[in-house]
């Protein structure tokens, strides 16, 4: 139900009343007529008809007024000027009377909170014991000291909690400041173990600190007193320096510290050492394997270097096997052989035994020369940029026996067979290149042959009788 109509102006003058609070500082605040102490009688309650409320921005009026079911509160929440009238006020009519000359008043507390406002109340925490809770023989004093801001902002729920008419502001800020020690103190308490922080940390975690008392505290408040914490600002936390849990705990930590940095100072000098080591190893490998391949590739190359002169040799010694193969073709009764045209001969005999030497030498050449293409393959350069020169090529001469072809053999191999007798100036070679069959005497290469050994020819062998 609303007190009060439109807005007039009032005549403060004669017995009317101006309801309004021009206190410069409160939370809660009873109005009282003017020259009306408190409970000095029942006027302190008795309102004028006529009378004026005036409700600032940020205030709130509270008027509690009895009926015959109980007491009822009017809320008037700033700002607010009207005049108090009994047509917006029905209830007037059965409570006026004519104890004030001739006014007709009726009873009402009015109340004035302050919701703009805000409360500042500091607190102070005793020393109190905090275990560490990696030692917890040791126990350290420790005191929190700080401001707490709090102002009304549900004031039903406010006026819920407390009986305004017995409030005291002073009582009130006494309330607020043992809550906030108690509630203060039970954070500090347990935040160790809660967050793992070493207790003789606790002066560097006061921002942790701060946030966690005020979470904590915050709902609480508002449940018990009604009060809206708008701020906590810890301002200080002290441990007991001089006290012996301080002391102990110290020693035992400073040693533990200690232990533990030399502990980890052994552990890297460990893995630098160990580093360093298996450093050294793979130096030590990749020397030794650049090393064998230095040494490989000097042996390829030595090997490629004395290829050909091995190829060569080997293909002499198979010539020269042949040979003698076919000069021991007339002993057991053959007859002996001469490659000119002076005597009788073994035609199958020798063809056989030139094929086999000539198979013989080509197998053993070309073997050569799949090795030698092989290792000049793997065998690097000699020098950056410069290409290893190609290996020059073997002459090898065709000869004509009995008018077939035997061959193709090397100028070392018919240098044997001229030694031997067995390949003479008369004798047809071809290579290619040749346009037809020469002798062996008319070609520069091979007619060196026989200005350095000259062998008379082989005396026919008398026929068996």
């Amino acid at each position: 139900m609303g007190l009060f109509g439109n807005k007039n102006k009032t005549n403060e003058g004669g017995l009317m009343d101006v309801i309004r609070c021009d206190e410069p500082s409160y939370l809660i605040w009873k109005w009282r007529p003017a020259g009306e102490d408190a409970n000095s009688s029942k006027k302190e309650n008795a309102i004028r008809y006529g009378s004026s409320l005036r409700v600032k921005e940020g205030e709130v009026a509270v008027f509690v007024y009895p009926q015959k079911d109980g007491t009822q509160q009017d809320f008037i929440v700033g700002p607010y000027d009207e005049t108090i009238k009994t047509g917006n006020f029905p209830i007037l009519t059965s409570i006026v009377g004519t104890a004030f000359g001739g006014a007709s008043p009726f009873q009402a507390e009015i109340y004035f909170i302050n919701l703009a406002g805000i409360i500042q109340v500091k607190f102070g925490v005793p020393f109190f014991d905090v275990a560490d809770p990696r030692f917890m023989d040791y126990a350290v004093p420790v005191a929190v000291r700080g401001i707490i801001s709090f102002k009304i902002s549900d004031y039903k729920e406010f006026i819920k909690l407390h009986r305004l008419i017995d409030f005291n502001l002073d009582a009130f800020q006494t309330q607020i400041r043992d809550a906030v020690i108690k509630y203060t103190k039970g954070v500090v308490t347990n935040i160790p173990s809660d967050n793992g922080i070493p207790v003789i940390q606790l002066e560097r975690k006061i921002l942790l600190i701060n946030d966690t008392i005020e979470q904590y505290i915050k709902p609480r408040l508002q449940n018990d007193f009604g009060v809206t914490v708008s701020a906590l600002d810890i301002s200080d936390v002290e441990l007991d320096k001089d006290s012996d849990g301080y002391r102990e705990l110290k020693a035992v930590t400073a040693d533990i510290t200690t232990q533990t940095t030399q502990a980890q100072a052994a552990v890297n000098i460990k893995q630098m050492q160990d580093m360093q080591r298996v450093q050294m190893e793979n130096l030590e490998e990749t020397q030794r394997i650049q090393r064998e391949e230095m040494q490989r590739a000097q042996k390829l190359q030595t090997e490629s270097a004395n290829m050909s002169a091995f190829q060569i040799e080997k293909q002499a010694e198979v010539g020269i096997a042949g040979a003698n193969a076919l000069g021991q073709m007339g002993t057991n009764g053959g007859v002996g052989v001469n490659l000119g045209n002076d005597g009788g001969f073994n035609p199958a005999g020798m063809m056989a035994g030139m094929a086999m030497g000539s198979a013989i030498g080509q197998n053993m050449a070309g073997m050569m020369n799949g090795a030698l293409g092989g290792v000049n393959q793997q065998i690097p350069p000699q020098m950056p940029g410069v290409a290893v020169p190609p290996v020059p090529p073997v002459s090898q001469y065709n000869v004509a026996v009995n008018g077939q072809s035997t061959g193709p053999y090397t100028v070392q191999v018919l240098s044997q067979m001229v030694s031997s007798g067995q390949f003479t100036k008369a004798s047809l070679v071809w290579k290619n290149g040749m346009t037809n069959w020469q002798a062996a005497g008319e070609i520069p290469e091979l007619a060196t042959l026989f200005a350095q050994c000259s062998v008379p020819p082989v005396p026919p062998v008398p026929p068996t009788m």
